[in-house]
């Protein structure tokens, strides 16, 4: 006969991704995930029921939460609630300061195998707000200022803001939008049809809207359910000379493959 856990890594042990597999952390996950969505606490009985595991299991990983408190018991006993901890520990290292340090290593290789510049944005009180740059290591390149803002409708990486998000939250960042000095006027027809181009291809690519002789590549940061946490933008610059470097499509594959890379997906 199989316990619980050894069944699970039988059943598993086939699938690649599962290679590493820690039975008694799943657990733990599985059950601060399940009460992420339960605002009022979950009773014993009900995560058992929502999980199908053995009550032995699910008592001893209770008690370990609730002893690290990861979890609350309620004042009867009988339920069971997310504490404040994961917030506390999220807020120790600021969203924005996490998503640059992860980011700047897989930028800097771009940069450098691109031989191109490379620019993050994301969403910032109704524009996009750039926190991160990485210039190219050639002689000469096109780079952005740090913490410059850019606009939400008539840029590469705001399409890609825009289009990776769900209607809701869309609608949210176009109510907040304040044009910017220099912004073009885009219709709603316009707006649409652009962002259903770039859902349909997956990133933006094309003429900038800002300069000529760039052409634009931005590609989604996604989180877990597919919207994007950020824009990882390169302003394509095509060098005419005898100097030797990745052309279009292969700095596109560099860029899809940083970009996926840090999607949370």
């Amino acid at each position: 006969m199989y316990s619980g856990d050894a069944l699970d890594s039988r059943t598993h042990m086939t699938d690649p991704q599962d290679r590493y597999r820690a039975p008694a952390l799943d657990k733990g996950l599985d059950i601060l995930e399940l009460l992420a969505d339960q605002p009022t606490g979950l009773t014993r009985a009900e995560i058992l029921k929502a999980m199908d595991r053995s009550p032995s299991e699910i008592y001893r990983m209770l008690e370990r939460l609730v002893a690290r408190h990861y979890v609350t018991r309620s004042a009867e006993g009988d339920r069971y609630s997310l504490s404040l901890k994961l917030f506390v520990l999220g807020h120790r290292h600021p969203p924005v300061e996490r998503l640059v340090s992860q980011a700047r290593p897989a930028m800097e290789a771009f940069a450098k195998a691109a031989e191109q510049s490379c620019h993050l944005g994301v969403f910032d009180r109704g524009n996009l707000t750039l926190i991160a740059q990485v210039n190219s290591p050639a002689t000469w390149g096109l780079s952005s200022r740090l913490g410059s803002r850019v606009s939400l409708m008539d840029t590469a990486s705001g399409h890609v803001m825009l289009a990776f998000q769900s209607e809701e939250r869309r609608a949210e960042m176009l109510a907040e939008h304040e044009v910017l000095e220099g912004e073009l006027p885009v219709s709603d027809t316009e707006l649409l049809a652009m962002l259903q181009s770039v859902r349909d291809r997956g990133y933006w690519e094309g003429d900038s809207p800002q300069a000529h002789g760039i052409t634009d590549l931005s590609m989604p940061i996604l989180g877990p359910d597919g919207h994007a946490l950020a824009a990882l933008t390169c302003p394509f610059i095509r060098r005419i000379d005898r100097h030797v470097v990745a052309d279009l499509e292969t700095v596109r594959g560099l860029m899809l493959a940083a970009a996926r890379g840090l999607s949370l997906q």
